[in-house]
């Protein structure tokens, strides 16, 4: 699969480059897709954003050189990218548990990061129902949450914040300050703020239809786009692991079998409709360029 074959090109350029400068945006040329996708897409398949990932490669290589040479620290410290020894020291003793100076005693348990190469198995067993669309500029508010998709912790933490702010009452008043009734669904589920390290935001919205919006929610501005919708099978509140798996499957299946890409737009959309009494379901709405 020439996706493939082009993502696997970029890891060995990363994996070339570790003892010196890393551009970001000259993998991302290798995988030929935007400097955005590619760290999106990394992050998403493996479960590791990239800059962790680098950084546990060369802290592993560092390790080697500790073991197998006489090369002084500050040697290896400047050789991965530290400034100082005391940089290197801290980032080394995190991931080893010991100081680098201890790395060339015997019997010292060292920690390795192997070599990364992507795999993608695309069983083709289960279709993919989406659409592609053109949304005007649109307006939301909500609560939001600080989580990370670093070993899928995003997946633990928002169905949990979801659940806290049905027991405390937060969603009955969010959706009575958008206009609904106490009991209604709110209307949206947004993830934004993607940082390298893994760390995003996850928001509970509803639209926003009025000028005054109270001062504890966060209002987001959703410009105009083209998105990729997907349906998901979630009815229910207990439906969260098809939810789950369909974000999944969209970065793992979806996106290396069609001509688009995550646009450098930074909000990833959950468009709920429906309500409690009738039945409800789920969107996922993903902003798309072609490539």
């Amino acid at each position: 699969m020439e996706w493939l074959d082009n993502m696997n090109k970029a890891m060995g350029y990363i994996e070339s480059n570790l003892a010196g400068e890393i551009s970001y945006d000259y993998a991302a040329q290798l995988a030929c897709c935007s400097t955005y996708h590619f760290q999106r897409m990394f992050s998403y398949i493996t479960g590791v954003p990239l800059s962790e990932y680098i950084r546990h490669r060369r802290l592993t290589l560092a390790a080697l050189d500790l073991q197998t040479s006489g090369i002084k620290v500050i040697d290896v410290a400047l050789k991965y990218g530290y400034e100082s020894p005391e940089a290197f020291s801290r980032a080394f003793k995190k991931i080893h548990g010991i100081m680098p100076v201890s790395a060339r005693n015997t019997g010292v348990s060292l920690k390795v990061f192997p070599r990364m190469t992507l795999h993608i198995t695309i069983k083709g067993d289960t279709e993919m129902n989406y659409r592609i669309e053109q949304k005007e500029a649109f307006e939301l508010f909500g609560l939001e949450l600080k989580t990370s998709v670093v070993d899928g912790k995003c997946f633990k933490e928002i169905p949990e914040f979801v659940m806290d702010c049905v027991e405390n009452g937060k969603i009955s008043a969010l959706v009575q300050a958008a206009g609904k009734k106490p009991d209604a669904i709110y209307d949206a589920g947004v993830t934004y703020a993607h940082n390298p390290n893994g760390s995003m935001n996850y928001a509970i919205a509803c639209y926003k239809k009025t000028e005054t919006i109270p001062p504890e929610y966060v209002v987001f501005n959703i410009p105009a786009q083209t998105w990729a919708v997907f349906k998901t099978g979630w009815e229910t509140e207990h439906d969260d692991e098809k939810l789950h798996d369909t974000w999944r499957r969209i970065y793992s299946e979806w996106f290396p079998t069609v001509n688009y890409e995550h646009a450098d737009c930074d909000f990833d959309l959950e468009i709920y409709y429906g309500d409690r009494e009738t039945g409800c379901s789920v969107e996922i709405w993903i902003p798309v360029i072609k490539k």
